[in-house]
C-alpha cells in the first residue's frame, strides 16, 4: 500500500498545518517585485535563482547567512500592502497544497520600520488572510486560517505583543508565540505576558527544545504552562532508548498531558536538531505515542510544504495513509480555534477524505 502513495496524491488529501511563519514563506518572485518597489538589494532578481539561494544559505550551517535570508523577507514587508499581499498569497499556496487548517506565525514588532503601528500591521496581514482564504474558497480550495501574534524572546516587548493577540482575539488572532535564540534567553523572561495571556483564556505555543533542550522544554510548560511545544524535537534527550524505550520525567509528563509537539521535519535538519530525515526523532515520537504534528516552519529557507514533508516521512519511515491521517488529525485536534469547529473539520473533511483512501 505505501507504494502507491505518490506525492500528486499527497498534495490531494486534507493537511493541518499549525507551526509555519509567514516571513519565512514568501513566494521568491512576490520578493523580487517588493524589493524592487522599497530599494532593497537582494543577492540576486531572477525569482527561480533567489529561491535556491535561500534554500542554499539555509543549509550553509552559517546561522549569520540563515539569519540574513530572513533581514530580506522582513524588509520587503514594512507596508500594509505588502504585508496585505504577502498573507494573502501564503493562504492561497497553503490552500493549492491541500491546507484546509493553517496557523501562520509572525512578529509585528518587525514590521515597524515604515511607521506603521502595532496595530496597522496585524490588520494588514488579518484583511490578506480573509481575501486569500476567500480567493482559496472560489477556486474550491477552502482553507481556514488562524494567526498566531510572536514576540521575540531576545526583546522586551512581550507584554505589550500578548495585548495586541488578545486585542485581535475575535478579528483572526487565536494565538501568541515567542521566537528567537533559545540560549540565553528562557520563556521566563516573558513570565509576566504568559501570566496575563493565562487570565485572559488565550492560548499560546512556546518556541521550545528546538535548538537549546530540555530545561528550555521544562519553563515553557511547567513554569509559563504552554498549551504546545513549538517543535519540542529535543524532548527526546528525556528518552533512554532500547527494544523498550525508557521515559524520564518530562517526557513522561509530556506524553501523558498530551502536550502537541510542533515538529518541522526539514528545518530541524537544516539547524542541526536532527542528521536527516531517516534519523530524525518523529520517528521514535510516533511510535511511542506523542502528539506528534508535522509542520513546515519556513517554506522558503527549507523549499517546502506540507505536502513534502510529508512525502518526505512516507520514504524514510514507511508511513501509509493511516500514519498521515493521525498526523493531520492530531494537527486539528491541537488547533487553537474553538472545539466545534475543529470537530467539523475533522469529521466533514478529514476523516471523510482519508476513508476513501483506506478503503
Amino acid at each position: 500500500m505505501v507504494a502507491t502513495i505518490r506525492y500528486e496524491d499527497i498534495v490531494k488529501v486534507p493537511k493541518a498545518l499549525l507551526h509555519d511563519h509567514l516571513d519565512g514563506g514568501l513566494r521568491p518572485a512576490t520578493v523580487v517585485e517588493l524589493a524592487t518597489e522599497v530599494g532593497h538589494e537582494l543577492p540576486t532578481t531572477d525569482p527561480e535563482a533567489l529561491g535556491r539561494w535561500f534554500v542554499e544559505a539555509a543549509n550553509s550551517g552559517s546561522l549569520e547567512r540563515y539569519l540574513e535570508t530572513f533581514a530580506h523577507t522582513v524588509a520587503v514587508m514594512q507596508t500594509a500592502p505588502a504585508l496585505r499581499r504577502v498573507a494573502r498569497e501564503c493562504a492561497l499556496d497553503l490552500a493549492a497544497d491541500g491546507v484546509v487548517y493553517a496557523e501562520v506565525r509572525f512578529a509585528p514588532e518587525q514590521h515597524l520600520e515604515r511607521d506603521l503601528t502595532l496595530d496597522e500591521v496585524v490588520e494588514a496581514v488579518l484583511a490578506g488572510f480573509v481575501e486569500g482564504s476567500a480567493l482559496a474558497a472560489e477556486a474550491g480550495a477552502p482553507i481556514r486560517v488562524g494567526t498566531l501574534l510572536t514576540a521575540m524572546r531576545h526583546a522586551a516587548r512581550s507584554q505589550e505583543i500578548a495585548e495586541l493577540a488578545v486585542r485581535h482575539r475575535d478579528a483572526g488572532v487565536v494565538g501568541f508565540d515567542i521566537a528567537g535564540a533559545e540560549a540565553g534567553f528562557p520563556p521566563t523572561r516573558h513570565l509576566d505576558a504568559f501570566e496575563y495571556l493565562q487570565r485572559e483564556n488565550f492560548h499560546f505555543t512556546i518556541h521550545a527544545g528546538e535548538a537549546f533542550g530540555l530545561p528550555s522544554i521544562w519553563q515553557a510548560i511547567q513554569w509559563c504552562g504552554a498549551d504546545r511545544l513549538g517543535h519540542g524535537v529535543r524532548i527526546v534527550d528525556d528518552i533512554t532508548p532500547g527494544p523498550q524505550p525508557v521515559l524520564g520525567r518530562l517526557a513522561a509528563y509530556v506524553r501523558d498531558k498530551r502536550i502537541p509537539l510542533e515538529l518541522c521535519p526539514s528545518s530541524n535538519v537544516q539547524t542541526g536538531a536532527a542528521t536527516s530525515i531517516a534519523d530524525h526523532p518523529i520517528g521514535l515520537l510516533r511510535d511511542l505515542r506523542f502528539r506528534v504534528t508535522v509542520n513546515t516552519d519556513n517554506r522558503l529557507m527549507s523549499g517546502t510544504s506540507m505536502s513534502r514533508e510529508m512525502a518526505l516521512l512516507v520514504d524514510a519511515f514507511g508511513y501509509g495513509w493511516r500514519e498521515l491521517q493521525w498526523f493531520t488529525i492530531n494537527a486539528m485536534k491541537s488547533a487553537f480555534i474553538p472545539f466545534d469547529e475543529r470537530l467539523r473539520i475533522i469529521d466533514e473533511v478529514i476523516k471523510p477524505a482519508y476513508a476513501k483512501l483506506l478503503g
